[in-house]
């Protein structure tokens, strides 16, 4: 460096200084609206001090490329999500590249991703399930790529848009419809543990049981991994209890499947012996036998809207609302019924 010349300042250290989030002097060099007046007279300022070099301005599309980012991509959860976010790409005339990134198990495929993000040049970038953590924001505005999360896995950032559904009052819904029908003693098998939705069906079956002055008993609360073989080891750890509940209320179709094998293995049916409520409505509930009763989130819709959110924040113009939860609904098929006499 030569005598007199300043080092270069970076985004974090005027955050720093400010006493405010990266994303907030991101927003400010952006000239967004939705900054406080006061903060961004602060954020100005000390840009103006320090000597901050802005970037000239970026084209709004570079390649027409959407970085479509899962955690794992086996499940058909996923390929609904896939199918949203490609129709509404598409009617926009721009491509969409689905990746998995295993973040918990290969910490580089983090650092992977983003090198191929770069090399292609993607406009931004859409990622399902996960928590969008400091380190992985920052190189997203580094590599000025504006991001959507779908479905967060922990509490939604109000820096970040994000899409989501009712999972609470799906919950509710699905153990309002078994306490309706008689069901008094109803398992739950859960979600993955920590992620937000999880939590927030685990607390709507919570919830329902209370609505109708059920006691909550953990006994009938059994962890699951949101597929078909969790769901199967919980169903069959559930019948084997002392007093096996009458229903069950799985946190995902393909956990509620496993459930369904369980029952048969046990030599029991469904509904007749055992009702079976599951969450998402894949078009594997209306193929099952019995066709399962489910809460139907719309997966391709919250695919759509989180392109067309992206979209739009490369046009320009901002996300409509930072959070959006789109509506939840019971779908009653033949695997619920009154459950008999004992």
């Amino acid at each position: 460096m030569q005598e007199g010349q300043r080092p270069a300042v970076t985004i974090s250290a005027i955050a720093a200084e400010a006493g405010v989030s990266v994303p907030t002097v991101s927003r400010v060099l952006n000239g967004r609206s939705d900054v406080a007046a006061r903060t961004r007279e602060r954020v100005e300022t000390l840009l103006r001090d320090h000597g901050y070099q802005r970037r000239g301005p970026r084209r709004q599309v570079r390649s027409g490329l959407i970085d479509l980012v899962f955690n794992d991509l086996d499940s058909p959860w996923a390929v609904e999500i896939i199918r949203g976010v490609e129709e509404a790409a598409h009617d926009a005339g721009a491509s969409t590249v689905v990746s998995a990134i295993h973040r918990q198990t290969n910490p580089a495929s983090t650092r992977q991703w983003l090198d191929s993000v770069s090399a292609r040049a993607s406009d931004g970038a859409i990622l399902v399930t996960t928590d969008l953590d400091p380190f992985l924001r920052a190189e997203l505005q580094r590599l000025h790529v504006p991001a959507v999360v779908v479905d967060p896995a922990g509490v939604p950032d109000l820096d970040v848009p994000t899409i989501g559904a009712t999972n609470w009052t799906g919950a509710v819904g699905a153990t309002e419809h078994l306490t309706g029908i008689g069901h008094v003693r109803i398992g739950f098998v859960a979600g993955v543990p920590g992620l937000w939705c999880s939590r927030a069906r685990l607390d709507g079956y919570r919830a329902g049981l209370d609505a109708a002055g059920i006691a909550f008993d953990p006994e009938l609360v059994v962890e699951g991994d949101f597929d078909y073989q969790s769901g199967f080891r919980a169903g069959c750890r559930l019948l084997e209890l002392a007093e096996p509940p009458s229903a069950v209320f799985a946190a995902s179709d393909q956990m509620a499947l496993g459930v369904y094998e369980a029952v048969r293995k046990k030599g029991l049916r469904v509904p007749e012996d055992i009702s079976i409520v599951g969450f998402d409505d894949l078009p594997e509930a209306r193929w099952a036998s019995p066709p399962l009763t489910t809460v139907r989130q719309p997966l391709a819709e919250m695919g759509r809207l989180a392109a067309r959110t992206v979209l739009r924040i490369l046009r320009g113009e901002g996300p409509e609302s930072p959070r959006v939860e789109l509506a939840t609904r019971l779908m009653v098929r033949e695997s619920t019924a009154a459950p008999r006499s004992r």
